[in-house]
């Protein structure tokens, strides 16, 4: 019955439908949302640990915390969770989201320090990253580009 099997499985792999291989640059890509969705995940259950007082000592829970940073920290309790899922499922909406969390803690520790604090290791953090996503995105636009002019059957 074993070699039936392996006949049938060998079949199976040959009328599968064999796309083009990700290029180097894709593979990175897709390993860099990958952990960015790690981090972001971190960043949520910092967030949710702080909120339900598990960390600091019950200090940050939720109802001890003054109205600006309810609402912050709950935003972000919030958003890193959702871009971390749609990082690490490689769908166009999780850097979007991992923008707006990004965008809203750097806002929180440049534009109010009297309120939430100066974290400029957090803001670098942020920054670099959204610098390699742009990075990452015009190099796979210039290969994609590439490819494309490659491939025309009509040039000269």
């Amino acid at each position: 019955m074993r070699p039936r099997l392996a006949l049938t499985v060998r079949r199976m792999v040959a009328d599968s439908a064999k796309g083009p291989r990700p290029s180097l640059t894709e593979t990175l890509f897709t390993l860099f949302l990958r952990l960015v969705a790690v981090a972001s995940l971190w960043f949520a259950l910092q967030y949710w640990a702080m909120l339900t007082g598990f960390s600091f000592n019950g200090q940050g829970r939720f109802d001890l915390l003054p109205p600006a940073w309810k609402a912050a920290y709950t935003a972000l309790a919030v958003l890193f969770p959702v871009a971390g899922v749609g990082l690490w499922l490689l769908v166009s909406w999780g850097p979007v989201i991992w923008l707006v969390a990004a965008a809203t803690e750097i806002v929180m520790h440049e534009a109010y320090p009297s309120v939430f604090g100066i974290d400029r290791t957090l803001v670098f953090m942020h920054v670099a990253i959204a610098v390699v996503f742009v990075l990452f995105r015009i190099a796979l636009f210039i290969q994609r580009r590439r490819q494309a002019r490659t491939v025309r059957t009509d040039s000269p």
